[in-house]
């Protein structure tokens, strides 16, 4: 017997087990409890809110293709993947949801507590998603619980969601004890879903789950055609909103770095559905902190502004952009100096990606030019091959000069080192180019003028038949036409 005809599709949707819990009251609230009278009233009186000329998500053809990839590879084997679980933030209070990657990358569905079955048959897998169904009005869930519909808004029927992801529906309150009834063979994206995979304790092992992992990892490894127009729309989402940027540095000035995070973030919200990472927005010394995300302090004229950020698309694919700008719009002879650097092993890099090359390619010829630099300032004793060989280059580089770009910032980091890190290069790929320089202010190795400045200059690089094409191209790189368009902006 499946999973599925555990569950029984068929089964209305407001289950006997939801309408036996009792909501929990919260404890100081101020109302001691519901009389019969308020409860009978809130059962009755409500209208038919079905909809039901919906049509399939943009991405339903791109999902079922990868689903039947996933099937391919596991044959005859049940596959579980879920969406997780919210989690709290304090208190009563839960952090805004995201689904993880590897279920939404499946169904495209985003939604709290969701679960992908993959039931194996005679030919391939026959696939349901297991979703919380509407909210019962019967026993008064829909307005009493803190994720009751009238609290956190309407969610999709059963069958609502089947239409709009292509893929049959259950009510996933009965999943864990159907999962534990199954038999088989079965693997499960761990880290999720902690019911989940309690029920399936006794039938998975670590090993076989971490190969479902690094498969799920891998494919997405190249982009489809419906990837790549996501990445685009949110690398131009990005452009605008390090434009944003710019055009308040002046308020920035008159505050802190917490106004550039702010503007950005207005940006990423508007357009998108979050910004894809927390934002770096570091002036001054902060910008040789790689990973600064406090972004309370100060902005200077004369200071340059390390902003790296990125806005996530609604489908959950996100830009990672870097420019590093002078807050008064003009470079200094140091500055230039080493942001041109920069530049230099940038565009060094982004000439080696492309189809055929190694992986390693690009930040190889990225470093090499930054090493050939350090060695031609004094700052370390050559040749260039001796500081290559032993990393010396490393003390002001410190970062690796990009990664893979998807629905996760830092996309397919499960797969295995021989297709990734030690891989070939291939059309629908897409990985940033982010060389970097960074004079520590207390580093007493280099003259004193270099000591506090930072420049990474980032762009989102996809593989293409030819080559490459710069998707983050409608910001400038050059020194000279960055301040140019500063003045422009602020103009």
């Amino acid at each position: 017997m499946t999973v599925a005809d555990e569950l029984n599709p068929e089964t209305p949707e407001t289950s006997e087990t939801e309408s036996a819990e009792p909501t929990k009251q919260r404890k100081n609230g101020l109302y001691p409890g519901v009389s019969d009278e308020l409860a009978e009233s809130m059962r009755t009186g409500w209208a038919d809110t079905e909809l039901r000329d919906l049509q399939p998500i943009a991405q339903a053809a791109e999902t079922a293709a990868r689903r039947a990839a996933l099937s391919a590879r596991f044959p005859g084997e049940r596959l579980v993947v879920p969406a997780g679980n919210l989690k709290t933030r304090s208190n009563d209070t839960e952090y805004p949801f995201r689904a993880s990657v590897e279920y939404a990358y499946l169904t495209g569905n985003q939604t709290e507590d969701g679960v992908l079955v993959l039931e194996p048959g005679a030919e391939g897998h026959t696939a349901t998603i297991y979703l919380l169904p509407r909210s019962d009005r019967e026993n008064g869930e829909f307005w009493l619980s803190g994720q009751g519909e009238l609290w956190v808004g309407r969610r999709h029927s059963l069958t609502e969601a089947a239409t709009l992801h292509g893929i049959p529906a259950s009510d996933v309150r009965k999943l864990a004890g159907a999962l534990r009834e199954a038999s088989g063979p079965v693997r499960v994206v761990r880290g999720y879903d902690a019911g989940i995979e309690a029920a399936l304790t006794d039938k998975v092992t670590a090993e076989r789950d971490e190969e479902l992992r690094v498969f799920l990892s891998e494919m997405r490894l190249v982009k489809d055609d419906f990837e790549v127009g996501e990445l685009q729309k949110a690398v131009d989402s990005t452009v605008r909103g390090f434009e944003d940027v710019v055009k308040v540095l002046d308020k920035a000035e008159a505050t802190s770095e917490r106004y550039i995070e702010g503007t950005f973030f207005l940006r990423a919200r508007v357009e998108g559905n979050d910004v894809g990472y927390g934002s770096i927005c570091a002036s001054g010394p902060h910008a040789c902190t790689l990973h600064w995300v406090r972004n309370d302090g100060p902005v200077r004229s004369g200071d340059l502004l390390l902003l790296d950020a990125g806005v996530e698309t609604h489908t959950y694919y996100t830009a990672d952009v870097t420019r590093t700008l002078p807050v008064n719009g003009r470079f200094s002879e140091i500055q230039k100096k080493i942001y041109d650097a920069v530049y230099d092993a940038q565009e060094a890099g982004i000439a080696a990606v492309k189809p055929g090359a190694k992986y390693r390619d690009f930040h190889d010829a990225a470093q090499r030019v930054l090493a050939e630099r350090i060695v031609e300032w004094g700052l370390v004793e050559g040749p260039v091959e001796r500081v290559l060989e032993l990393g010396l280059q490393r003390r002001w580089t410190l970062h690796g000069t990009g990664h893979m770009l998807g629905m996760d910032v830092h996309d397919c980091a499960a797969a295995r080192t021989e297709t990734y890190v030690e891989g070939v290069l291939e059309p629908g790929m897409c990985l940033t180019v982010e060389p970097g320089l960074y004079f520590q202010a207390d580093d007493l190795t280099v003259p004193e003028e270099y000591r506090g400045i930072g420049v990474r200059i980032e762009d989102d690089i996809l593989v293409t038949e030819d080559g490459n094409r710069n998707l983050s191209a409608g910001l400038p790189r050059r020194s000279a036409e960055v301040e140019e368009w500063m003045a422009a902006l602020k103009g």
